[in-house]
C-alpha cells in the first residue's frame, strides 16, 4: 500500500513549540499524522515548519522541498509573524499564500489551513497596542478564509472560541499552545479530515501525557525568555507600533475608530481583487 504523504508548513505553531517531547518539539501536526490512517497503513510525515517563519519563508524555502515530496495532504498555517513585522503588507501576504495554495492543489494535494488568534490579545497588551495587531491578524484571517474557499481547502476556524481564553490550553509563553492546546488542534483537524474521508485512523487523544506549566513557570518565562522575545520584536516593530497606537488613541478620542477598520477592510478587498485580476490575466 502506498503511504499517505503529509507535509506541514508554517512557523513555530506547526513546528510544535509548546509541546516538548524529549529534547525536541512534537506539536499538533505530528499528533494529527498519527491518526490519519489505521495503524497497519503507513503515513509519511515531514514537518518543514520553522520557528519565526513568515509567508515569504514558506513560499521561498519550505514550499519547494514540500512539493518534492508529492504530498497527498499539505497543511499551511502561517501569518502571525508577518503581523509582528514593520514590513507587514496584506497584499504581499495574499500573493504569497495564493501561490503556495495553488502549488499544492495543482499537484492534487488536499490543502489544510487555519485562521489564528491575534498575538496582542494573547500577550495581554494594552488596548491601544493590541488593537493594531488584532486588525492585522483579522486581515490575514480574512485572506486565509477567502483563499481557502477558492482552493477548496479543509479550513479550521481557530481564531476564536473557548480554547483561546482557556489558559490550560497555552504554554508558559502565552503565545504557543501547550500540549493540551496542540492536542485540541489535532483533534479538530482530524474531525474535519474525517468528514472528507482523508483521516481514517484513530482520533487523537485530547488528554495530555505530561503536566502543564505551573504559574511560577509562566512567570519565570515572562521574566527571562519572554523579555528577550519582546526585545527582539521591539527592535523591528515597536517604533511603528507606537505610531499605530498613537493613531488609535486619536481616533478613539474623536470617536472615529471605525475608519481604521474600514481602511483595513479596503486593503483586504484590494489584495483579493488584485489576485482575481491576475488570475483573469493568466487565463487570457
Amino acid at each position: 500500500m502506498r503511504p499517505l504523504r503529509f507535509v506541514a508548513l508554517g512557523d513555530s505553531l506547526t513546528e510544535g513549540v509548546g509541546d516538548p517531547v524529549g529534547e525536541g518539539w512534537r506539536g499538533w501536526a505530528a499528533l494529527l499524522a498519527a491518526g490519519l490512517s489505521p495503524s497497519e497503513a503507513p503515513v509519511e510525515f515531514r514537518n518543514f515548519a520553522v520557528s519565526g517563519a513568515q509567508t515569504r519563508d514558506v513560499l521561498e524555502r519550505q514550499l519547494p522541498a514540500a512539493l518534492a515530496e508529492r504530498p497527498d495532504l499539505a497543511s499551511v498555517v502561517i501569518g502571525v509573524n508577518d503581523t509582528l513585522r514593520c514590513t507587514f503588507d496584506i497584499h504581499a501576504v495574499a500573493e504569497r499564500l495564493d501561490e503556495v495554495y495553488a502549488a499544492f492543489t495543482g499537484q492534487g494535494a488536499v490543502l489544510l489551513t487555519a485562521c489564528l488568534p491575534d498575538p496582542g490579545a494573547m500577550l495581554g497588551l494594552p488596548g491601544a497596542l493590541a488593537r493594531p495587531l488584532a486588525r492585522r491578524q483579522r486581515a490575514v484571517n480574512a485572506v486565509v478564509h477567502a483563499l481557502s474557499a477558492r482552493y477548496g481547502a479543509v479550513h479550521l476556524h481557530a481564531a476564536e472560541g473557548d480554547w483561546v481564553a482557556d489558559r490550560g490550553m497555552w504554554s508558559a509563553d502565552r503565545l504557543h499552545p501547550g500540549e493540551r492546546g496542540h492536542r485540541q488542534l489535532a483533534l479538530h483537524f482530524h474531525a474535519l479530515l474525517a468528514e472528507t474521508g482523508v483521516a481514517t485512523g484513530p482520533v487523537p487523544c485530547p488528554e495530555p501525557e505530561f503536566p502543564g506549566p505551573t504559574r511560577s513557570a509562566s512567570l519565570w518565562w515572562l521574566a527571562t525568555a519572554g523579555t528577550g522575545w519582546v526585545a527582539r520584536r521591539c527592535t523591528d516593530l515597536l517604533p511603528q507600533l507606537l505610531g499605530l497606537a498613537a493613531a488609535e488613541v486619536r481616533h478613539r478620542v474623536r470617536g472615529t475608530g471605525v475608519r481604521l477598520d474600514l481602511v483595513a477592510a479596503r486593503a483586504v478587498a484590494s489584495a483579493l481583487a488584485g489576485l482575481a485580476v491576475a488570475d483573469r490575466a493568466d487565463a487570457v
